[in-house]
This record gives structure tokens, C-alpha cells and sequence, in this order.
């Protein structure tokens, strides 16, 4: 499980799980969890579309999901008419969607591609795809960092960001930017369908258990990278998918923090 052949699966693992607790965080807090749906799985269509041509799925992730981003950004009207919004990013999801379809339909090696884009393929993770999702989960990271306290304030208080002069808009785009930074890293690895577990699973148990920002960032970042760890881990024991405990574990941990919560609210009505 250590050996050699393994270590790029523990340090893609890692790298995706960082990003995903960091943008999934925010992802909750904002409210963006259908476009944190959306964006990886319309994405799916420049993986295939890159496969397709024979060049590196990564870059196909990168050009679907900033052009997905983009066009829930700017066709939507930001998150106080969620209504606009969420119908833009449902048809940016049918439209990559149906992209996808066509490019699997036309391929001679669907069948393996597919499974391996839908449901990731962290144990077969090489060198050259090692350094491109090192380099997007870098980029990823500086984005968060350099925006963070617009980021913060938009996410918590836009009506006091907008009256100190910060563009909830703005915030919006740049922060599906980001999201599509981190989905171009992870979906060779996590696949589609799971990265939106492993981005909200963490970061929404980090937030039923503490009301602090910063606690709840650390945390879902913790949280996120023992999903990882302990799903690797399984699946390489029993030779189970590594989605299916991903999805059960990210689960296990909300329902976790929800039990907490609950505790912790029953005890404060008793004092």
C-alpha cells in the first residue's frame, strides 16, 4: 500500500483532497453547491473530448470547466436571484453533458475512459498526470489565498461586502474560476460523479459542527483528507471501487457532525 507505484496515488490523493475541503467550504457557505455539482460533471465533456484527440484529459477538464464556470457567472444573476441562476447552470450541465455523450459515442475505447472519468482511477495515477494536478492544485490554493477575506465577506455578509464597495458579481465569477481550477485536478482521480461528494461531504459536516469560519475551513480540509486516506486505504484492502467509499464516508461524516450539533444543542437547552 506504501510501495513506490503507490505514492503518486497519496500524493494526487492529498493535493485533491486539500482543494476540495478548501472550495468546498466555500462552495456550502456561498451557496454554490449545484454549481459545485454542475461544474465537474458538465467537465466530463472536455475529459472525453481530449481523449478523444489523444491529448492530455486534464487540459480538456480545463477549457469545460472555466467555459462552464464562465457562462453560469455571466448568464446567471448572482446568488440573489438564485432562480436565473440555477436554470443557467442546469443547461450549462445538459449542454456539456450531451457534448460528452457525443464525443463517448464516437470513441473506439469508451468503455475504460468513461468509467475512469465518471468514477476517477487514483490508483493509476502516473507521473505525467502527477505534475499537472500538482500545478492546478498550487494554482487553486494561491487563487483562494490572494481573494480570501472578499471571498469571506461575500460568503457571509454580501449585503455588508456590496456596502463596502466589494462586487458580490464579481466574487461569484471569480470564485467558479476557482472551482473550475480545482475541478480540472480532481476529476482525473476523484472522477465526476464523486468529486461533488468529496467537495461538500466534509465541508457541510465542518459546518454543522462549528459556526467559526476558520475552524470550519480547517476542518473540512481534515475532514476531506481523511475521506481520502481511509477510502485509498479500504478499496486497496478489499478491492472494492474507491467511490463507493468515498461517498459512504463523506457521508458518514455529516451525519456525524449532525450528531454532534444535535448534542451539542440538547446540552446547551438543558443548562
Amino acid at each position: 500500500m506504501f510501495s513506490p507505484l503507490m505514492m503518486n496515488t497519496w500524493i494526487a490523493a492529498s493535493v485533491v483532497a486539500v482543494i476540495a475541503g478548501l472550495t468546498g467550504f466555500f462552495a456550502v457557505l456561498r451557496g454554490s453547491t449545484f454549481a459545485a455539482h454542475a461544474i465537474p460533471n458538465g467537465a466530463f465533456a472536455g475529459a472525453a473530448g481530449a481523449s478523444l484527440l489523444g491529448i492530455n484529459v486534464i487540459w480538456g477538464l480545463v477549457v469545460f470547466a472555466v467555459g462552464g464556470a464562465l457562462g453560469i457567472g455571466f448568464l446567471g444573476e448572482g446568488r440573489g436571484r438564485t432562480g436565473r441562476t440555477d436554470v443557467v447552470t442546469a443547461l450549462a450541465l445538459v449542454v456539456m453533458l450531451g457534448l460528452g455523450g457525443l464525443f463517448v459515442s464516437i470513441s473506439t475505447q469508451y468503455a475504460e475512459e468513461t468509467y475512469a472519468l465518471l468514477f476517477g482511477e487514483v490508483f493509476g495515477v502516473s507521473r505525467g498526470e502527477l505534475l499537472p494536478i500538482l500545478g492546478l492544485g498550487v494554482a487553486s490554493a494561491a487563487a483562494i489565498g490572494l481573494a480570501f477575506r472578499p471571498l469571506m465577506l461575500t460568503s457571509a455578509l454580501p449585503e455588508v461586502a456590496e456596502a463596502r464597495g466589494v462586487s458580490t458579481r464579481r466574487a461569484d465569477i471569480y470564485f467558479l474560476l476557482v472551482m473550475a481550477l480545482a475541478t480540472s485536478m480532481t476529476v482525473p482521480v476523484v472522477g465526476a460523479l464523486l468529486m461533488f461528494s468529496l467537495m461538500i461531504g466534509p465541508a457541510a459536516a465542518a459546518r454543522s459542527v462549528t459556526p467559526r469560519p476558520g475552524t470550519a475551513l480547517a476542518l473540512s480540509v481534515m475532514i476531506a483528507l481523511a475521506t481520502v486516506w481511509l477510502s485509498i486505504a479500504l478499496s486497496y484492502q478489499t478491492n472494492w471501487p474507491l467511490g463507493f467509499f468515498v461517498g459512504s464516508i463523506g457521508a458518514a461524516f455529516y451525519l456525524i457532525g449532525l450528531t454532534a450539533r444535535g448534542l451539542g444543542d440538547r446540552r446547551i437547552r438543558s443548562a
